[in-house]
Formats: C-alpha cells, structure tokens, sequence
C-alpha cells in the first residue's frame, strides 16, 4: 500500500509506456484486469524487490516471479495467473523496454561458422509485431461447432510443470545392455507410463483450450466431459483441433529475428523468447 502522505511520492516509478493488449482484453474477468477505457495499460520499470523475486529459484520454478512482476509494474493487472498466451510474452517484453531500455544484448552462435556474436534487439519492433490470433471464429465439424480460447498463465504454468516431472521420468528410463530381463521389462514399463503421461497431458492442455462444444442441441462447456469428448473421438477431428489450436499459438508468438554474422556474413534467423533471467543487464 502506498503512503499518499509520503514527501517523496512525486520521485517514485511512473509509467514509461501504455501498453494495448494484443487480446483487446477480451475474456478476462472483471477481478483480473482493470482495463483503462482508452485500452492502454500503463507499464512501470521493475522495483528492486522485483529484481529480488526474479532471482529467487522457486519463485521462477512455480510461476510466482512472472505473477508478481507483472502485478507490479502492470498495476491493472489484478490477477496475472489469468494473464492468457496472447498477452503473456508481450507484457513481458513491455516490461523489459520499462525497465532496461529499447534494446536487449543477445549472444547467438552462428549456424555456419559457429562463431559467437553479441547483437541488439529492438524491443519496441518486436512489441509491435505481436499479433492475437483469430480465436473469435469457432471450427465446424460435422455436426459440432467448436470454440477455441487462448490458455491462461496458470494452465501454461501447471502444463510445464508436469512437462518438466514428465522429463524427469524419462531421464530415468534409459536401456543399456547390462540389464537383466526382469530390469529391461520394468524399463519399458516406465517408458509406456512416460508416453502415456506425455499423451495425456496434449489431451489434458488441448481440452482446457476449448471454451465450448455446441451440438444441434444443447452448449457443453465443461472441461471433463470435453476431455472424454477428446479421449474418445474420431483421430481425424482431435488431429484437426490440435492443429488448429497449434496455428493460432503460433500466430501470436514472437516472429524469429534475422541476424547476420559479423564473422562471415552468413544471415540466419533466431527464435526469439524473453524469460525473467533477460531482465537483468
């Protein structure tokens, strides 16, 4: 809570620039985000305990660091765990030019030579190219039509955490040929479970990732039974949903950038990502 008694409110952090969500705010709930009525979100530069908070492990394992940071320079945001994929990488990098600055060092090895050159990237022409992906036109399908919606921080946040204890398993699943019979088969036990949590969990993720499921004659919108709906339909209509749902996240990611060598010239792209340690100069 901030003192407005304090004689040094007039040098606290302002704003440094507005940013418009590229969701237009669409789909959040009113107790997530205050939107302004011109749509334009003011950004403030990180504090020193946002700094502190990014570097704390557990705090970047279990999400809280992007939570809170967000919270705390975008004060709009009243619930950034229900912060959406569309908006996510944006606010981050809003964030970032806040913060540090238009241009972020990156280090990238090039493809051809393999040398290691430093380059700048302009935050601002990057914050521009981010695009919402056209989640308002709904997929016909036989008889059904369906709703896609970009997913939520918190569902992103679970999803890589079961990615990651799902990784964990695997690495513990390696043949060798020293085995005996009774560990070969416990092996290939644990990797069919691997699979299996890896199966479950794109069936789980895609599930959470439709709003609705209209049939001629009623709207399903709860996520059990359209995860049943998911296990136990045709291969044809669950490959056209994930596919679907696949190109509209990537319509909304950052586009790679193009670098060039300043050993050989060679040109390339790179994919681009802002994590919570490129906060840090």
């Amino acid at each position: 809570m901030i003192d407005n008694t304090n004689p040094l409110r007039q040098y606290f952090r302002r704003p440094a620039l507005y940013l418009k969500l590229p969701s237009g705010g669409e789909g959040y709930s009113a107790d997530a985000i205050d939107m302004p009525e011109n749509k334009e979100l003011p950004i403030y530069p990180m504090t020193s305990i946002d700094e502190i908070t990014c570097r704390t492990p557990d705090a970047l394992y279990n999400g809280t660091a992007v939570v809170e940071v967000i919270q705390s320079c975008v004060p709009n945001i009243k619930n950034a765990w229900q912060v959406n994929n569309v908006d996510l990488d944006p606010l981050l990098v809003a964030i970032r030019i806040a913060t540090n600055g238009d241009n972020m060092e990156l280090e990238n090895s090039c493809p051809k030579c393999k040398e290691t050159s430093k380059y700048d990237a302009n935050l601002p022409s990057i914050l521009a190219g981010f695009k919402a992906g056209s989640y308002a036109e709904p997929i016909s399908v036989g008889d059904l039509t369906i709703k896609l919606r970009p997913l939520t921080y918190s569902q992103m946040n679970k999803a890589n955490e079961a990615q990651f204890q799902i990784q964990k398993m695997l690495s513990n699943t390696n043949i060798n040929a020293t085995m005996t019979e009774d560990q070969l088969l416990e092996q290939n036990k644990k990797n069919s479970e691997a699979i299996l949590a890896i199966n479950n969990l794109s069936i789980e993720m895609l599930s959470q990732a439709i709003e609705f499921i209209r049939t001629p004659e009623l709207v399903v919108t709860e996520t059990e039974y359209i995860l049943d709906f998911l296990k136990n339909c045709n291969k044809n209509v669950y490959n056209s949903l994930r596919d679907k749902n696949g190109d509209l996240r990537k319509s909304t990611e950052t586009k790679p950038l193009t670098l060039k060598c300043t050993s050989c010239n060679h040109e390339y792209t790179q994919d681009f990502t802002i994590n919570m340690t490129d906060f840090f100069d």
